[in-house]
């Protein structure tokens, strides 16, 4: 179980079409596979989905920190010495999907090497989980029939509404039709992606008061401190953090500092280890858990459906699990499904995936 060998591949997979919300928006999939080889023969996967307007990752930037700094420090490691791992990897500051990609390798690695799944591993509660899906920036009779083509085609009846424009009222008026359109026969929550100011984002969610929203999730910029509280004050649904969460500390100091009331969880920034930690922490203050996306691919998905469906607490709310509809094409040999509005988890070994090859040749970028 000793580690020989860590890759990182940078590849890029086109999207259909542009995913836009208020920090930025995604063309294209340029992410980075990570390989780590044990001395058994072992080969467990990991996705980093880079993300510069939100955790200063570049592409490149998560290669040259995974092949100069961590690999050095991790081989030789066995994949039993998890903790160790940890300590190697944590003390580099930032670099939370290098770090995460790693440990998601590392992980899977285990499961195969002892033929049990990562959701046994991490817990075992179930074996799928509801879907939410993400609607983006775009006209509301656009938004609509993207919301009626999920629930015809994938059986999805929860959907977070991105919002966070200039002004307000263009976000207000497209949850309006959503919910005019649906009625109660879906679930709604909104995501500003930190786009308004305190002040606008209780406008907009006084606005939207009567539409039966169930969750809010960051409004407001993580560093408006004394913004984000008032308006936590003010709301009378829970308050997600997500972006202003990226490490089990930042959770204490949100929560306690009455910043949030309810946290995203998402692998693609604390992989499985940290995002146990950040699990337990939920757990014991009591607080509300949305298994998160990082516009993740189809790898990077079957990693938050997993370690979802391994709590209870975590499998309680649809996931948002379906960014990968989106794109043009993937990596994996046998492609995720959605059906009825689930994701079932695979019970094979590790993460129960496997990587086509030359799926891989033709969209990596270093060859």
């Amino acid at each position: 179980m000793k580690i020989v060998k860590i890759e990182a591949i940078p590849f890029a997979i086109p999207y259909v079409k542009p995913l836009r919300f208020a920090s930025g928006e995604v063309h294209t999939a340029e992410h980075v596979l990570v390989k780590i080889h044990t001395d058994d023969g072992v080969v467990g996967v990991g996705e980093a989905p880079p993300r510069p307007f939100t955790y200063g990752e570049t592409q490149a930037g998560i290669v040259a920190v995974i092949e100069t700094v961590f690999a050095p420090q991790l081989i030789g490691l066995t994949l039993l010495d998890r903790e160790r791992a940890q300590q190697r990897l944590q003390r580099t500051v930032g670099n939370p999907a290098a770090k995460s990609a790693i440990d998601i390798a590392l992980w899977d690695a285990l499961g195969r090497t002892l033929n049990q799944s990562v959701t046994a591993l991490l817990g075992g509660y179930t074996d799928r989980l509801r879907v939410s899906h993400m609607l983006g920036f775009e006209e509301p009779a656009k938004m609509v029939a993207e919301a009626e083509r999920m629930i015809e085609t994938h059986g999805i009846r929860t959907f977070k509404v991105k919002v966070g424009r200039q002004p307000y009222t263009l976000d207000t008026a497209v949850v309006r039709t959503l919910r005019e359109r649906f009625g109660n026969e879906i679930e709604l929550y909104v995501d500003g992606n930190r786009g308004w100011s305190a002040t606008e984002a209780l406008q907009a969610m006084r606005e939207m008061s009567d539409l039966g929203l169930s969750f809010a999730e960051e409004l407001c910029p993580a560093d408006d401190v004394l913004g984000r509280r008032w308006l936590v004050d003010h709301l009378d649904i829970p308050f997600v953090a997500d972006e202003s969460v990226t490490t089990p500390a930042e959770v204490t100091r949100e929560i306690l500092g009455g910043s949030a009331t309810a946290l995203s969880i998402k692998c693609a920034r604390t992989g499985f280890t940290q995002s146990q930690r950040v699990h337990h922490l939920a757990e014991g203050l009591g607080l509300e858990v949305i298994m998160g996306n990082q516009i993740d691919g189809q790898l990077g998905t079957m990693c938050t459906a997993a370690f979802g469906a391994a709590f209870r607490l975590t499998s309680r709310r649809a996931a948002e699990l379906s960014n990968f509809l989106d794109m043009s094409d993937d990596l994996l040999t046998d492609p995720l499904e959605i059906h009825d509005g689930d994701l079932v988890v695979r019970q094979g070994a590790g993460l129960s995936v496997e990587i086509d090859e030359s799926k891989l040749t033709h969209y990596r970028l270093d060859q």
